[in-house]
């Protein structure tokens, strides 16, 4: 059975046009990603997880996290956190930034995160991790989606069981990452458990985990019934892939739009995050545009040994000249970053966690 990619669905009142949503990965998904997953097909594009004790305190690197751009829509922002009555303030919060959903991070394998009691530690401690749904559903009007793992150790079902639980406490959607938090990102993604899921509560859930390409992403939706798909490191420096699952068609990319897109990406991060934090951070976005054989490995290396971000700009122009003009149509297409909304106090060239 052949799924339509380009079809929309609902999270109780808000629209999600397509079938695919962008993953929240730490350290990736920053505006200027999630931007681009839009304009590659994603539907709902979401926040890299955002520490709720650094929302309480107004840390303000924290804040830079609650960016919204007009072109984002529909947006979720991730929170973590262990106790539900920050959480429920962290929800009012992100409502008030303007997102369109509140996600919670149930997932995260990290031992920075888990150690706090957050993350996929909260998978064991079903009693707080409904009352942190609870409060911060009732807490906000917009919708709570949750984001799990199939549980900490190998072969839990542990999902099973706590994922109606949340249902009930007012989450309004679920992912589901069916590895555990001990397998972090190795072996093989059980979409068994997804199948599992979606005939246990009655709001859609989204599939997360190996969708790799619009085959893959055909079977997870029909052997399962979940609602969408979720994609995060195979888009990392490759938005082509969003194209390919939502729409078909394998046509790689050329030098010209390649260089193109890292160039917007670039500038569109240093707006972001200013020009410091902006050269440290796109790094390893290098690799992951000009690896797959698209630029030869050397020039990766050269441009992560230079200085400053205009530099590498001006080297990515002179190794594919025809670049310029995809960039200025790009650019005029990008809505006017006055559009956004900011909390007061915001900062807006900061990043980090609190």
């Amino acid at each position: 059975m052949q799924v339509n990619l380009r079809e929309s669905w609902w999270i109780r009142e808000v629209e999600i046009p397509t079938r695919l949503v962008l993953a929240p990965m730490a350290g990736v998904s920053v505006q200027a990603f999630r931007r681009q997953g839009r304009r590659y097909g994603a539907g709902l594009v979401c926040s890299e997880m955002i520490s709720c004790a650094g929302l309480e305190h107004h840390n303000e690197r924290t804040l830079g996290y609650l960016r919204v751009g007009a072109d984002e829509h529909p947006l979720a922002i991730q929170v973590f956190g262990s106790e539900p009555s920050v959480m429920a303030e962290a929800a009012r919060m992100v409502e008030a930034a303007g997102a369109d959903l509140v996600d919670v991070n149930f997932g995260c394998p990290v031992r920075k995160v888990t150690k706090t009691g957050a993350g996929a530690t909260l998978l064991d401690e079903p009693d707080r991790a409904s009352r942190i749904v609870e409060s911060m559903a009732q807490a906000v009007s917009i919708p709570v989606s949750v984001k799990m793992r199939r549980g900490l150790e190998d072969r839990s079902l542990v999902c099973l069981e706590v994922g109606p639980r949340l249902v009930e406490a007012g989450a309004s959607t679920l992912g589901l990452h069916p590895r555990s938090a001990k397998q972090m990102y190795t072996g093989e993604a059980d979409h068994s458990l997804t199948a599992e899921l979606v005939s246990l509560v009655d709001v859609p859930v989204v599939a997360s985990g190996d969708i790799t390409s619009r085959a893959r992403a055909q079977t997870v939706l029909a052997t399962t019934g979940a609602a969408a798909v979720m994609v995060g490191r195979g888009a990392q420096g490759n938005p082509w892939a969003l194209r390919e699952i939502v729409d078909g068609g394998t046509e790689e990319p050329t030098r010209e739009e390649v260089a193109a897109e890292l160039i917007l990406f670039v500038r569109e991060t240093v707006r972001e995050l200013g020009s410091q934090r902006a050269s440290g951070f796109l790094k390893k976005f290098y690799g992951w545009y000009l690896g797959r054989g698209r630029f030869p490995r050397p020039f990766k290396q050269e441009l992560v040994q230079l200085a400053t971000t205009d530099e590498v700009v001006t080297r990515l122009y002179a190794a594919a000249p025809g670049a310029a003009e995809i960039v200025q149509r790009l650019e005029a297409e990008l809505p006017d970053p006055d559009g956004e909304i900011l909390l007061d106090r915001m900062p807006i060239s900061i990043y980090g966690g609190g």
